[in-house]
């Protein structure tokens, strides 16, 4: 004979033992289960992975990018949410960027130099206007 589905679960998430009725010093196995679920909902298993970006030439270029903007103050910081300006980083991952342009001169696809080219004009001429 088949099991009857239930319509419903009961979860004991009481704070003292039904048994001796005083407090439990330790969470209802339940209320674990819950928690351990959760956690397990908000970051990815073993077998899970995060969607990530593909890896490629114009990503790390467009995160070195990002870092710049950040250091610029126009995208907030991820672990505080602060816009924060700091110009000095701001301009050492610009440098970042000029020494890598310069190292794979020869070596790139033309779109990939277009890219070099244009987030390279735009983070030198937002620097210029900050320091102004």
């Amino acid at each position: 004979m088949a099991e009857e589905e239930k319509g419903f679960v009961i979860k004991d998430k009481r704070t003292f033992s039904p048994e001796t009725g005083e407090a439990r010093t330790e969470e209802p196995r339940e209320a674990k289960e819950e928690k351990g679920a959760a956690a397990a909902d908000a970051q990815p298993s073993a077998g899970e992975e995060t969607q990530l970006p593909e890896i490629n030439f114009s990503t790390f270029v467009f995160s070195l990018s990002s870092s710049a903007f950040l250091h610029f103050g126009e995208i907030p910081d991820p672990s505080s949410g602060a816009k924060k300006k700091n110009l000095p980083m701001a301009k050492h991952t610009i440098d970042i960027l000029g020494m890598l342009e310069e190292k794979t001169r020869g070596n790139l696809t033309s779109d990939e130099e277009q890219l070099f080219k244009n987030i390279l004009y735009d983070l030198r001429m937002r620097y210029v206007k900050e320091t102004q």
